[in-house]
């Protein structure tokens, strides 16, 4: 099955110490907190949510799954109805195959497709189209370890090469304006959209609907919405009606 048929809204359920949390440009203690995960998810999927974004933000910083009950909690209280990705501190081929095995759709890999560009065409030999890599850039080259550490990659060259290995999907933040509430930027989307065939998933910045119409226009097979959901800038559903 092809990720995202037709242009989707996905709530982001950003998960750290149990609760979930929006950060700001992608530093680590600047987060709001928004209350328990399986509450927010319900609250999507209510909404409207064909798919939602899980992130496991301890796990991402400190390379090791940390909060794996809480989102197995919102991966069986969603059911089969509600697509679920998700990313943070998958570092191994059977981190993400005991995910895929539990009945997540598709995993989200950083620093380790960064790191073992190997473990994609791994992965998609028995899960195809399973894997969405995340390509998170600042400054206009990709990062890595919670944002840390620049590579000098240039995002949309390493598109390319994952889409070579089987990659799903391309999961592009852009970490300059990420939480910030001020608006997206298309060109970096535009250009990996450009540069590939697989889907481009956008996220990172997204402060209005004419931002999520924006996405979109730039050919973004998908948009993922935080802190803007949940500060009540606009509802899912006219984030939906707007494209």
């Amino acid at each position: 099955m092809s990720a995202f048929p037709e242009f989707e809204v996905v709530p982001a359920v950003d998960v750290q110490d149990g609760q979930v949390v929006q950060l700001v440009g992608g530093e680590r203690g600047t987060g709001k907190r928004y209350g328990d995960p399986v509450e927010a998810a319900q609250r999507w999927v209510d909404a409207g949510a064909r798919t939602l974004h899980l992130v496991d933000l301890d796990g991402a910083f400190e390379g090791e799954r940390a909060n794996a009950s809480a989102i197995e909690r919102v991966v069986e209280a969603v059911g089969d109805g509600t697509g679920v990705q998700v990313g943070g501190g998958i570092r191994s081929s059977e981190d993400a195959r005991s995910l895929l095995d539990s009945g997540v759709d598709r995993v989200i890999l950083g620093t380790a497709a960064v790191e073992e560009p190997g473990i994609v065409a791994e992965i998609s030999e028995t899960y195809p189209e399973s894997v969405l890599v995340s390509l998170d850039a600042k400054g206009g080259e990709v990062v890595v370890s919670g944002w840390t550490e620049g590579t000098g990659i240039d995002p949309a060259e390493a598109a390319v090469r994952y889409e070579e290995l089987g990659a799903g999907g391309i999961l592009f933040t852009d970490v300059d304006v990420e939480g910030q509430l001020e608006g997206v930027r298309t060109e970096p989307v535009r250009r990996i959209v450009e540069a590939t065939s697989i889907p481009v998933v956008a996220s990172g910045g997204v402060a209005s609907v004419e931002d999520v119409r924006a996405l979109a226009d730039a050919g973004a097979a998908a948009v993922v919405v935080g802190t803007a959901l949940y500060e009540g800038r606009f509802t899912l559903r006219e984030a939906q009606e707007t494209v």
